[in-house]
């Protein structure tokens, strides 16, 4: 054990340099100054100056995302840490492992209504795995380690560390490595064998299965044994908003992207099946519809690392407490055995797939305005960008149009917010999946909503030679809420107009904002200039870059199913009858 006299604050980057953190996304305040101080010193912690919070928080959740490590951001009490908050329960919805660190107000001070002081610990309990108060300098090195322990083990997820000021100030002896205490957290990563030996009984006589692929996959590392494990078995399979990548789009078993925009294929596959192999996934409204008519005559086997989730919204007829990594490959040398003597013939559950696949294949209508479609626009990003690139998408239409116009061929290439549908997630999380992984090309796809939420870190991005592309798909509208409306309000448009791509007014000008920030900026208004500017985009690397492609406002998410009702009831286009009426 090493042992030195250092302070809270200096403590706090040690633990964080001797738990090889490497990038810290951060803002100071008062109450977190003195942890600054000694992060000025450090020669392993790279830390990036935000220009604001939540901007720390998603570039943080960006980074964790394309680099399978854990990302950390750093605030000051108050607004400091409630600007965290979104970014939080974004990570906690969808399983990121997260260390927020923030400051807190003196502990003698603490329920007095000081200066700057929020209950944060109080505040994000429901959204994180755990949050902590530390008041005692003493307890640094042991809580630091925890958190990242807890946030990097299990089902991954955000942990908060408040500190307070007399606390980071007080001096005392550090020991490294510090004992950890954890009596109540205990992940279970093996499986139960004889859990493991139903499930593949229940999959080998399946007639109609069908892969329901889910987050987990990509957080716990699986692709590889997945894609070993379908291919033995030979079953279609899906791959949730947030599995994107999980499985190559390009291999013919994946029938794409369930749920209210997802394929055809993959949403009738789900329907029709006799057996839903559950991996990672949670069975959440947005893929299931109204659960109660979702896959109706299907068994299912579940397989989670976070046992609250099995059983939470659909029964699980053989339920599996594990982690992928281990899970799969013990499920997949039992249906070895069993194979060795007898295998379900699904041909025919192949021809009724295939069959939707031809019928239903994915597309869009072009545009009668004369404006560009912004499907043709993302799936030319996509391409000319390639599989080795990475995606991180706002929310709305232009998520959904990038999750199913671009063709992902491996895990952690595709970013977004699904769980919490967090607006302004795109620009600051491409910048932390840059900081990650340089090497790679990382584009952020940005509705014009979303990007005005908090384009401000492209200023970050040109400070820091952070040089991500941003493309923002602008259609001068809140452009999902307007779909809706078009569709279930009668075209009332209720404050859906931004006015950013009009021709009248075009407020703000995008190029000029860029400009503004230091980026390149570029507007798109024909088709002939798309290729091109997306090209210019790719060389250039001395600054961020940013194009505004004017796309159609009356462009529409298809296939889609309602809100709330029967996953039978999809529509492959508007106007259209539903494609299943849920009888064969």
């Amino acid at each position: 054990m090493s042992k030195e006299v250092l302070t809270g604050a200096q403590a706090i980057i040690r633990s964080l340099e001797l738990l090889g953190v490497d990038t810290i996304f951060g803002l100071p305040g008062g109450a977190i100054l003195p942890t600054y101080d000694p992060l000025m010193d450090s020669k392993k912690i790279r830390h990036i100056l935000v220009r604001h919070e939540q901007g720390a928080g998603h570039a943080a959740e960006g980074y964790a995302s394309a680099s399978g490590r854990l990302g950390v951001c750093l605030a000051t009490s108050g607004p400091g840490a409630t600007n965290l908050v979104t970014a939080i329960a974004d990570a906690h919805m969808d399983s990121v492992p997260l260390l927020a660190i923030t400051g807190q107000v003196g502990s003698h001070l603490i329920g007095t209504d000081a200066f700057q002081e929020a209950d944060i610990v109080g505040i994000t309990m429901p959204i994180t795995k755990h949050s902590f108060l530390v008041t005692n300098a003493n307890d640094i090195p042991e809580v630091i380690a925890s958190a990242v322990l807890i946030a990097t083990t299990g089902r991954p997820g955000p942990v908060l560390v408040d500190i307070t000021k007399d606390a980071q100030n007080q001096k005392f002896d550090f020991v490294w490595p510090p004992k950890l205490d954890l009596p109540g957290y205990k992940p279970v990563t093996k499986p139960h064998g004889k859990q493991v030996q139903a499930a593949a009984q229940m999959i080998a006589a399946a007639k109609k299965p069908i892969f329901y692929v889910g987050g987990g996959i990509i957080r716990s590392g699986a692709s590889k044994e997945l894609l070993e494990l379908a291919e033995l078995v030979g079953a279609p399979l899906i791959t949730t908003l947030m599995a994107r990548g999980a499985f190559p789009d390009s291999h013919k078993q994946n029938l794409g992207m369930p749920g209210m925009h997802g394929t055809v294929p993959a949403v009738i596959g789900l329907q029709r099946s006799d057996l839903l192999i559950t991996l990672g996934a949670r069975f959440d409204d947005r893929v299931t519809g109204d659960v109660k008519s979702f896959a109706p005559e299907a068994k299912v086997v579940h397989v989670d690392i976070d046992p609250a989730e099995i059983g939470k919204i659909r029964h699980a007829d053989v339920p599996i407490v594990g982690d992928l990594k281990e899970v799969i490959p013990e499920l997949t040398a039992e249906l070895k055995k069993i194979y060795a003597t007898k295998k379900q013939d699904i041909s025919e559950w192949w021809k009724t797939v295939n069959t939707m696949v031809e019928k239903y294949p994915l597309g869009h209508d072009e545009p009668e305005d004369g404006k560009l479609s912004p499907q043709a626009v993302i799936k030319r990003i996509g391409e000319i960008s390639g599989p080795e690139a990475i995606y991180a998408a706002g929310v709305g239409q232009h998520q959904m149009w990038s999750a199913q116009f671009i063709k992902y061929e491996r895990p952690n290439a595709w970013l977004n917010s699904g769980g919490a549908g967090t607006m302004g997630y795109a620009v600051p999380a491409a910048m932390g999946a840059k900081v990650a992984q340089p090497e790679r090309l990382v584009w952020a796809i940005d509705g014009d909503g979303c990007f005005q939420m908090t384009n401000q870190e492209l200023v970050t991005c040109a400070i820091n030679n952070i040089p991500i592309k941003v493309a923002v798909i602008n259609n001068s509208s809140l452009g999902m809420v307007r779909q809706w409306q078009t569709m279930f309000y009668n075209k009332r448009y209720s404050n859906t107009d931004l006015h950013t791509g009009s021709d009248s007014l075009m407020l703000p000008d995008f190029v000029k904002l860029a400009e503004a920030y230091g980026c390149l900026g570029i507007r798109v208004e024909k088709e002939e200039e798309i290729d091109a500017a997306i090209k210019l985009a790719i060389e250039t690397n001395d600054r961020p870059v940013v194009i505004d492609f004017i796309v159609s406002r009356d462009a529409m998410v298809w296939p889609m199913v309602a809100a709330g009702v029967s996953n039978d009831e999809v529509m492959y286009a508007r106007d259209a009858a539903p494609v299943w009426d849920g009888r064969e």
